[in-house]
């Protein structure tokens, strides 16, 4: 099980350790296949204007959900590391609680089950009940990679400052993702 320790590192390391890992909430989850990065100086952050009551997590200890809520429906799982950093948990591919997951998503073909961070909350039953929630402890279980895999990178999804930045991290050739990687990118 991953405990504080692994997220108390700067986020671009703990996301590139997060793509394989195994996320499970009460049961339901799988393997982590993309992820994107956070950080208190990046203006795509919501912590770039510092500690709000909505993004409060953010700034507490690392080894916790930090969850919040976007175009007034869907829910948003972040991991948070050091102060004012987090990583968005993108994209699963899933593989245990494949019926709760298929219950909840309204039987959705297993390819968009949990491939976007909306549908990979509603999948799971996250909510911002489980806002602050540590990640090494139940409902949660979070487990490193078994093996080694090809990692590429590429600019974050559906944001409007800091475009470019290249901290979307993905499992190279995953069908999961909730997008495909660019051609031009490179895995890692």
């Amino acid at each position: 099980m991953l405990d504080r320790p692994f997220f108390d590192r700067p986020v671009l390391d703990v996301s590139r350790d997060l793509i394989g890992a195994f996320l499970a909430f009460d049961g339901v989850g799988g393997r982590i296949v993309e992820v994107e990065a956070y950080d208190e100086a990046d203006p795509a952050s919501h912590s770039f204007r510092g500690p709000t009551p909505r993004n409060a997590v953010m700034f507490g200890p690392p080894g916790h959900a930090y969850v919040y809520k976007i175009y007034g429906i869907h829910f948003c799982l972040n991991f948070v590391c050091r102060p004012g950093s987090a990583v968005l948990i993108r994209a699963l591919e899933p593989q245990a609680g494949l019926p709760r997951m298929h219950e909840r998503r309204g039987g959705v073909v297993e390819k968009q089950l949990c491939s976007g961070p909306g549908k990979l909350a509603q999948a799971l039953g996250i909510n911002l009940d489980h806002n602050g929630l540590a990640l090494d402890r139940p409902p949660f279980l979070v487990r490193p990679a078994d093996d080694s895999h090809p990692i590429a990178t590429g600019p974050r999804i559906g944001i409007t400052k800091g475009m470019e930045t290249p901290w979307r991290f993905v499992l190279a050739g995953s069908p999961f993702l909730s997008k495909p990687l660019s051609p031009e990118r490179k895995a890692l």
